[in-house]
């Protein structure tokens, strides 16, 4: 045995089974990320020597480039700064650009927020109590929250036909609270659209 030889008391598929398990623990812990990390603290992470680490790395890195008789990802691990981390290949930026914006729904205009707080301060309430209230046709406006799930048809007038909304649980959600009692008191500040709405008044 030479001086540089270190005994290896592991059997070989003892030895395969514990590099696999390092990478899928690693792999594990790569999907999380957020920012880069280096060896020592993914060694760490994984309850794994570096040197093992950094063969898992490795061996990563070959999959996701299709060097292990596989396909090779949409996505690809890079080390960055003296970190590693999980990236979208650059090919399929423009892609994954697409689909977050169409999975972001763009802010609300100022006239929605308008509508959306009188409806949330005067529910139920139709459309031309709203209306009279902002002085401004508001059709449009009702279509867009209604169609974002932040008001819903609460119930239809039998008598006028007219159609009384309200807001939805998803507003609570995105306001960050439990009950519409929560919102500051203003509703008295609010006409109640008794007097009817003037369209020619807002031309």
């Amino acid at each position: 045995m030479t001086d540089d030889t270190v005994p290896d008391h592991t059997a070989p598929d003892d030895t395969s089974a514990f590099a696999a398990d390092i990478v899928r623990r690693l792999e594990a812990v790569l999907m999380i990320l957020d920012e880069p990390h280096s060896i020592v603290s993914l060694a760490a992470a994984v309850s794994a020597p570096v040197p093992a680490v950094r063969q898992a790395l490795e061996t990563l890195v070959a999959d996701y480039d299709g060097e292990r008789d596989g396909p090779r990802r949409g996505f690809e691990l890079r080390e960055v700064g003296g970190g590693w981390r999980l990236y979208v290949r650059e090919e399929f930026d423009d892609l994954i650009a697409e689909v977050v914006t169409a999975q972001t729904p763009s802010r609300l205009s100022q006239a929605a927020l308008e509508t959306l707080a009188v409806i949330a301060y005067k529910q139920p309430v139709t459309r031309g109590q709203v209306a009279a209230i902002r002085a401004v046709n508001v059709d449009s406006v009702v279509r867009t929250l209604v169609s974002r799930g932040l008001i819903a048809e609460v119930f239809t007038d039998p008598d006028t036909g007219a159609i009384h909304y309200g807001t939805t649980d998803a507003l609570l959600v995105n306001l960050g609270i439990n009950s519409l009692d929560e919102l500051p008191h203003i509703s008295p500040l609010l006409d109640d659209g008794t007097g009817g709405f003037d369209s020619e008044a807002v031309r």
